[in-house]
This record gives structure tokens, C-alpha cells and sequence, in this order.
């Protein structure tokens, strides 16, 4: 009994899953889902001192020698930005609330190079050169599917009016 149900429940979320996959809005919004927890796993710098040794800078911090630089900041937005884009998806039925999310994870991606750009200036210092790595990239190529989504979502609400005007 408890399998049957367990089955009918995985049916359900699969059908879910299909019929919200049809639409390439939600393509572009589990793209920009995966590159951002790409973001948040890979590094996106290397601090390197004078004599060569070489510091990975993650989105949730730095060491230096014995200390460590907390940047949990760029980790939070990065976060709150993926959990954002994989809640969007599941609005499909309120476009206008699923235009409005993407609107705000596209302002929380670039919030996240404007602190990305003030964590470089602080803990960029004399002694260290900073070289910066391809992980960087993925909050824009999010944003760029972002407003390709955006675009998506618009193109749905405006037949659905159309529809409704011809009614």
C-alpha cells in the first residue's frame, strides 16, 4: 500500500516535471539553478603573494597564511539568488509573481559582482596579486538566462491576455 502510494507520488512530481519543462522558461531557470550552485562550489580567484604562494578564494572565504577572510556575504547571495531561481519554476501558474522573482534574482546576481567587486578592493592589499578564475562567470551567464526567462514568462502572460480579450 505505502509503495502504491509512493509510486502515484513520483508519478505525480514526474508529470509535474514534464508538463513545467515544456515551457523553456523553466529550462533557463534550472540552467541558471545549476550554474549557480556551480558558483557557490567553485573557486572564483587566486590571491598570490610576492614569493609565489598562492591563495584559492571561494565565495565563502579566503586564507591568508594563518588567518582567514570570511566572505560569506557573496555565499548568501549566491544562495539566496539559486533558491530564488528553483522556487520561480514552481510559479508557473502566477506569471506575474514568477516575473517579479526573476526581476529580483537577476538584482540579487548583480549584487553579487558589486560585492564581489568590493571583496576584491579590501582584500586585495600591496602583497598580493589577484588572478581571477572561470567560475566568475556564471552569475552572468545567470542573468543573461535570467532575462532570457523573463522574456519567456512575458511572451506566456501576453497570449494568455490575448486570450482573454478574444473571450
Amino acid at each position: 500500500m505505502i509503495t502504491l502510494l509512493l509510486l502515484d507520488y513520483f508519478t505525480f512530481i514526474t508529470l509535474l516535471l514534464i508538463i513545467m519543462i515544456q515551457r523553456i522558461q523553466t529550462v533557463y531557470l534550472l540552467l541558471v539553478t545549476g550554474l549557480l550552485i556551480a558558483a557557490m562550489c567553485l573557486p572564483v580567484g587566486t590571491a598570490i603573494e610576492a614569493d609565489g604562494a598562492s591563495h584559492i578564494f571561494k565565495p565563502l572565504g579566503l586564507t591568508l597564511g594563518n588567518e582567514y577572510q570570511s566572505t560569506w556575504g557573496l555565499f548568501c547571495i549566491l544562495l539566496l539568488a539559486t533558491l530564488v531561481d528553483f522556487a520561480t519554476i514552481f510559479l508557473f501558474k502566477n506569471r506575474m509573481l514568477q516575473i517579479r522573482m526573476t526581476v529580483f534574482s537577476t538584482c540579487l546576481l548583480v549584487g553579487y559582482y558589486l560585492a564581489f567587486v568590493a571583496f576584491y578592493f579590501i582584500l586585495k592589499g600591496d602583497m598580493y596579486s589577484f588572478q581571477l578564475h572561470w567560475a566568475l562567470c556564471f552569475p552572468l551567464i545567470g542573468i543573461i538566462l535570467n532575462y532570457l526567462a523573463l522574456r519567456a514568462i512575458g511572451a506566456d502572460e501576453a497570449k494568455v491576455q490575448a486570450v482573454d480579450r478574444l473571450r
